[in-house]
Order: C-alpha cells, then structure tokens, then sequence
C-alpha cells in the first residue's frame, strides 16, 4: 500500500469508502516495445531494476511462488516456491527484492521458510537466511534489508550485503521498512508507538538523523492507517506505498537537494470513534529538517505517488468530508480546489484521466459527471476516459493456510459518460504504473503482467517504483 501504503485492494478501499469520501506462462510478444504473460496469476507489485522484472504469483493449488522475466525481452528467466512468514493480510502479499543481479524471496522450507537469493538470470541458489517471520526482504541501494523475527520480542531490522553471501552489515532493534535508499544512505520508517523516520549510512549503519512523524501530523497517528512515501529524486528502494509501496520513487535534484514526501493515514478503531492523526508532509533527505506539512488531508485512491501528484480530500472540524484539494509536492501548498458540493450526493467511486486533470464522479453504468481541477468548473463527461479501480469489492485471494490476503488493485478503464468500461483501454496511465528506465509493469485484473518501454527515466506509481 504500498499501501494506504498497505498495496492490499481491501485496505485502499475500505480507507477511501469510509474517510475519503468515495460514498455509499510463457510470454507472449507484443512487439519490441512490450510484452505480456498470459496464464500467470500475478499478485504482487512488480520489483522491476537492472532489466529484471519479479513478481508473486498465485498458483492454482493456492500455493505462491517467485517468477523472473527479463524485461527487455519478456522471457520468462525461472519460477521458485515462494510463501509469507509474519507479514498481515493490510500490509498486502509482498514482492521479490531485486538488488542488481540477486533476487531475494521468502522460501517455504518444512513447516516454515527462510530468506532466499538466487542469481537474478539464472535462478542459481547463491545464499540464504533463517528469518523465523519477516515483512520481506526490501532493495534497499545495492544491498538488501528487511525485518525479521518480527513476531518476536527480539524483531529487529538488518542489512544485509547480497554480494557478500548476505553478510550481516549492521542491524537495530525493532520493525521498519525502506522507504528510500541510494548509494550509501537508507531512510527507514520506524514502526513504534511514536513512529519515525530515520536516515542510516548504509554500511554501517550510523544514524544520520531522525524525524518524528507525528510532529507533522499530531500526536497518537496509529500505522494500521497505512502510510505511503514518495522522493522526486531517483531512489533504489521501495519508496511510496506499496504503497508502498508506496511505497514505491521524478525530476532528479540531487540527494543533496531532495526530498521524501510522506502521508500518513487515519485509523478508526471503532463505530463513533474520531480516527486517528493523519496528513502529507515532507522532509529534506539531507537532514530530515521539515519542509512542509499538511495534516487533516486525505489521500484519495486511485491517485499517483505522492512525490508526482498531491490530490487530497480535506476533512472538516466536524469530521465531515470536505473539498479536494491539489497540492504542490514541492511547497505542500494548495494549486487548485473543487468544492465538496461539486460531488455527487448518490454513491459514486473517484476516477481520473490519465493527465490528471479532471476529477471524475464514476457510477458503474450510469452516467457519471467531471470537473476541471484547475477550476472546478463542470466539463463533459461523455466520451470522457477515467481510470479507476475495477472492483469496489474485491475477492480475497484463495492462498493456502494466508486467508485475507488481496492482490494489487488493478485499474480498469471507463467511459464516464456512460458509466461503462471500455474494452481494450490500452495500458493504464503512468502516474499508476510509475516506470523504470522507461519500461511500464502492471497487472490487469486477471493476474496477467504487462511490461511496456513507453516512457522516459524512472518514476514512482502509486504503489511505489
């Protein structure tokens, strides 16, 4: 969600229906530009780096596995038994970590699994970990990180060098996740009752700076919320829910200059109940000095990482749903409005074109209505395509002995006019798909992977890059 920062579709859509406001095989070629494998049943995010695409798939006796493709090529490299050790049904079924030519994966080994690499070609065992339960492993830069014996009282968050057999370089106590890496640094967001982010030198470990989240969004902020992080320079980990996901990573300034934009989301423990503190903020990769802050803001879904675009949902001190909101990744100040009377009052899921500049009202085959985000003027809605998601109620996936898990919510394109979708829509926008040195990869919503070398550069997608 990445993702919520949790990628799972029930998560996205349970915090957009209740707070956000949406009411009541082998591959086949398509040419040198893209390909696609049909007969996999992919559930995961893509991990796409160094001219590898990776994926969870769901195989039809209910057990998970790890497939490989190179992405210029779309060949299908190797598969391998995969499974998931202590990670929760919100936080989504979790990815392979590709780290240049190492792939790691959960492995199912007796009654339980261990960390696995393998070389990313061939699918030659190279080492492999007991974790006892992880989150999973996470690209972080060049080496690889992730939590583990998280179901312990002696969890802990480590790095590990892939190309050193997985030797250990530092570790702390406690559970975090990547949220942002290069060369020599990692951020972590620290997953305790006072989360954090943290910035470490990536080979030994040192602390470099700490951020307290709720100094942005208000004190008491609760993860089961979701959380998704997104940077405008290039990142090697899974920034932005994930989410991330997000997490997860546009323009390109220079670590120096950069900075990671988070959200934070609420959490209603309770009919009745106020949720808990959630909002946008940013901070400087730098030294984790706060650039801005915007609390009291939604995200809606479907919706792009929120380093790329900001299209918020505000929330009125009564607790009502409010207008939306475009806000600056840069400032975190608002560029446009559209007030809350331009929604419809019968029940209706957000989409949006692929240039995100329109907010569209869907109802599934009815016709919908549209407004301009720059000025909330009412616009045309027939004839109009908006991407959003293709199920308001997903079914969980049926994973032997994981019940409540959901695969990455998939986007499916609709005529807003007609409230219909529309057939062959083409591949989704990037500001959903992000993309990798110009290479695009989703799943639809049967499962199949697409790749697609359309683009320029690598930027994050709304589950993270």
């Amino acid at each position: 969600m990445r993702k919520a920062r949790w990628g799972g579709a029930a998560a996205v859509c349970a915090v957009c229906a209740a707070l956000a406001g949406c009411s009541g095989g082998a591959p086949d070629a398509m040419g040198s530009q893209g390909w696609s494998a049909p007969g996999l049943d992919v559930v995961s995010k893509a991990e796409v780096r160094d001219g590898i695409a990776a994926v969870t798939a769901l195989r039809p006796d209910g057990a998970l596995e790890t497939d490989t493709f190179d992405l210029a090529r779309g060949k299908r490299l190797w598969a391998r038994p995969a499974t998931m050790l202590g990670r929760t049904p919100g936080q989504g079924v979790q990815p392979p970590a590709v780290s240049g030519r190492f792939v790691a994966a959960v492995e199912p080994r007796g009654r339980g699994g261990i960390l696995v690499t393998r070389d990313a070609r061939t699918g030659v065992l190279l080492w492999t970990r007991d974790v006892r339960t992880t989150f999973g492993p996470q690209a972080c830069g060049p080496m690889l990180c992730l939590t583990e014996r998280t179901a312990g009282n002696d969890a802990r968050f480590v790095a590990l060098d892939p190309s050193a057999n997985g030797r250990e370089l530092w570790r702390m106590g406690g559970v975090a996740e990547a949220e942002w890496a290069d060369a020599s640094r990692v951020v972590v967001l620290r997953m305790t009752r006072h989360p954090s982010l943290e910035a470490h030198d990536l080979r030994g470990g040192r602390t470099l700076w700490t951020y307290p989240v709720e100094e942005a969004v208000g004190n008491g902020v609760n993860l089961s919320g979701g959380w998704a992080f997104g940077s405008p320079t290039s990142s090697a980990g899974p920034a932005a829910s994930g989410a991330s996901g997000a997490s997860g990573a546009s323009g390109a300034s220079g670590a120096s200059g950069g900075t990671l934009v988070g959200y934070i989301g609420p959490y209603q423990g309770g009919h009745g109940q106020a949720p808990t503190p959630f909002g946008f903020f940013s901070v400087r990769l730098a030294d984790g000095g706060l650039v801005w802050t915007r609390p009291r803001r939604l995200r809606v879904y479907p919706s792009a990482s929120p380093a790329i675009s900001l299209i918020t949902r505000s929330v009125t001190t009564d607790g009502a749903d409010g207008g939306f909101e475009r806000l600056d990744p840069a400032t975190g100040r608002t560029t446009a409005t559209v007030p809350a009377d331009r929604a419809p009052r019968s029940a209706w899921s957000l989409s949006l074109p692929s240039d995100m500049s329109r907010i569209g009202f869907l109802t599934p085959d009815r016709p919908g209505r549209a407004v301009a985000l720059d000025n909330a003027a009412p616009v045309q809605a027939r004839g109009l395509r908006t991407w959003s998601f293709c199920a308001a109620r997903p079914s969980p996936l049926k994973i032997t002995g994981l019940p409540g898990f959901y695969p990455i919510a998939p986007l499916c394109g609709y005529d807003l006019g007609s409230g219909r979708r529309i057939t062959g829509p083409g591949a989704p926008p990037g500001w959903y798909t992000g993309s990798n040195d110009g290479w695009r990869v989703w799943r639809d919503e049967s499962g199949t992977l697409h790749a697609l070398h359309d683009a320029k550069g690598s930027a994050p997608g709304m589950y993270g890059p």
